[in-house]
């Protein structure tokens, strides 16, 4: 089993909370996973052999470079797709598809135009065969926890992009699901609305019984919200390191200023971007011819 490496002096706040957290029952289980895909008359390696355990509660962040097989992974543990070898357990049944018990929020809004925002809210809970009145209830209570009660009767497209989102998130924490699944989902928002997402999310999490496994590619985003932070290779994707999040929570947009921040960036910068894959690197970028007859030249 791949160990956690702890890198950094933790606070004792922080050491703490992550052995509470490591204390609580496993919730997902992914052992040896493999994935591979056929193109034309050989197998292409996306995934070779990934294991971890996510606790009850967590909150673990993915990250790896472009192509690593973060989405395929997060996929495989919807049950939207099936692994080549391995297994994945939650609550130590094997995934074999789409479940409840699995919430997924993808990078886009995915609601349904032709519903109301209370409508969006319902669907998966009318779905389930809740009485149509309770999931009303149950809706308009959601839509309280994330400030949006206003919006009931609003139309996806009336809605910001944050809005959509947020939205997106309690239709898929509305069935009281055991880990909630997130690829990218913040990546299509501004900077400002991305980070009111975040501090929703952690808030929401907190209030929610629901462990969270969250793909990212911003390693900000990945330190301010993560318990945890697993580090996928170029592809293949492989394991390189299981990283504890040296800050105290609650997390407050001081902590990006602060030392521990800026080496947990700096260790995550090296494991997927070593020195041989920067731009220094002649190899790493075809040269551009010039386009322009422009005389005043640029460096």
């Amino acid at each position: 089993m791949f160990d956690t490496i702890s890198y950094l002096d933790q606070p004792q706040a922080v050491k703490d909370r992550l052995d509470r957290m490591k204390a609580r029952e496993v919730i997902l289980e992914v052992a040896g996973l493999t994935k591979k895909f056929r193109t034309g008359k050989s197998d292409v390696v996306a995934l070779d052999n990934i294991s971890f355990k996510t606790h009850r509660r967590e909150f673990l962040c993915i990250v790896g470079p472009s192509g690593c097989g973060k989405s395929t992974l997060v996929r495989i543990l919807a049950g939207l797709e099936l692994a080549s070898g391995g297994q994945v357990l939650l609550d130590g049944h094997p995934v074999k598809g789409p479940g409840r018990e699995r919430g997924m929020v993808f990078q886009g809004y995915t609601l349904f135009p032709w519903l109301t925002v209370r409508g969006n809210v319902m669907f998966g809970l009318l779905m389930n065969n809740v009485a149509r009145a309770e999931a009303k209830k149950q809706a308009d209570e959601w839509l309280s926890l994330i400030g949006l009660e206003k919006f009931a009767d609003a139309y996806p497209h009336q809605l910001s992009g944050g809005m959509k989102q947020r939205v997106a998130i309690i239709r898929a924490l509305v069935n009281r699901p055991r880990i909630l699944l997130m690829d990218e989902p913040f990546s299509a928002l501004d900077a400002q609305t991305r980070a009111r997402m975040q501090s929703y999310l952690l808030e929401i999490w907190k209030k929610v019984d629901i462990t969270v496994v969250f793909i990212t590619h911003d390693l900000d985003e990945a330190i301010f919200l993560a318990d945890r932070i697993l580090v996928l290779s170029a592809h293949p994707g492989r394991m390189q390191e299981l990283i504890e999040v040296p800050i105290v929570r609650p997390r407050k947009a001081e902590h990006f200023s602060a030392a521990e921040f800026a080496a947990t960036k700096a260790r995550l910068e090296a494991l997927i971007h070593p020195p041989s894959q920067h731009g220094d690197d002649e190899e790493a970028y075809p040269s551009v011819p010039l386009l322009t007859d422009v005389r005043d030249e640029v460096e």
